[in-house]
């Protein structure tokens, strides 16, 4: 490998700068304005990626699709799509059986805004992902006002949308004058939390809250996206550098478990720990 794929290798997290391309252009239906708009991913996955090789060649692994019945491969034009009323008890739908009648009830590229909320009236459990909506040319100023409009009253819209033939609820928010779009799980998609441990009466001493109230104190401070950082990310990274460069692979001595103390020492602890981590910071 020469010192110029060392260095492609070893840089690829930083290789971000590519234009961003639309999921989806349609166009937001806001009163009787309708602006038309792009739909971009506002996030990246930045896991490593692994790949199934075998071990003799590092050949890749391919996974091919065989029916249940027999073992036999399937290729891709004789696969439908079943839906699973009953065990093992399917209703078969074509792509333009199922196209037809999404489309019926979908908002056909439209993000449709309802009504509007505060924020904080949303719990985050609703959230699903992020996009950037951003608009074209003919659209520019009526973006604009309802940008700013958004900012000014800290208000959200409420909005349906359907991307790749399924339909979401949405809310429209701004940052740094750019339309942030988040989708959203139906209600009826949020699992009731039903935890038997939960039921049980336990003795809460007001002492002990107390601790676990300066333990809140002492590591409050503003968010700050620039001071996290994924670790366990640049930990694959850093072992990739140093296997591509021929290097030893060391493994760290892992920290020994302490023992079970008690929770109103640990909680005390904690609190000189934290404390002793504020003034350090």
């Amino acid at each position: 490998m020469t010192d110029d794929h060392l260095a492609l290798m070893i840089r690829f997290r930083d290789l971000r700068g590519f234009a961003m391309r639309p999921i989806w252009k349609g166009a937001i239906s806001f009163g009787l304005v309708t602006i038309p708009v792009g739909l971009y991913s506002a996030t990246d996955d930045l896991r490593p990626k692994f790949r199934q090789l075998r071990s003799g060649d590092h050949s890749r692994i391919k996974y091919k699709r065989v029916a249940e019945s027999d073992g036999e491969e399937v290729p891709f034009e004789e696969i439908v799509k079943g839906y699973e009323f009953e065990k093992d008890r399917y209703v078969v739908f074509t792509d333009d059986e199922l196209e037809a009648a999404l489309k019926a009830k979908s908002t056909g590229g439209m993000v449709d805004v309802v009504q509007f909320v505060k924020s904080e009236e949303i719990d985050p459990i609703f959230y699903r992902s992020s996009y950037y909506l951003s608009p074209e040319k003919t659209g520019i100023k009526a973006y604009r006002i309802l940008a700013k409009a958004l900012a000014t009253r800290g208000m959200v819209g409420l909005a349906r949308v359907a991307i790749r033939d399924r339909e979401y609820p949405a809310t429209l928010r701004t940052e740094d004058g750019v339309i942030v779009m988040e989708t959203m799980y139906w209600p009826d998609e949020i699992r009731e939390p039903d935890f038997e441990e939960l039921a049980e009466e336990i003795e809460v001493r007001p002492e002990e809250v107390r601790m676990a109230e300066m333990i809140i104190d002492n590591l409050t401070a503003p968010f700050d996206p620039t001071q996290w950082v994924d670790d366990s990310r640049e930990a694959v990274e850093e072992l990739a550098r140093r296997k591509m460069e021929g290097q030893e692979i060391v493994s760290p001595t892992a920290p020994q478990p302490t023992g079970v103390v008690d929770l109103m020492e640990a909680l005390k602890a904690s609190v000189e720990a934290t404390k002793a981590k504020r003034k350090a910071g």
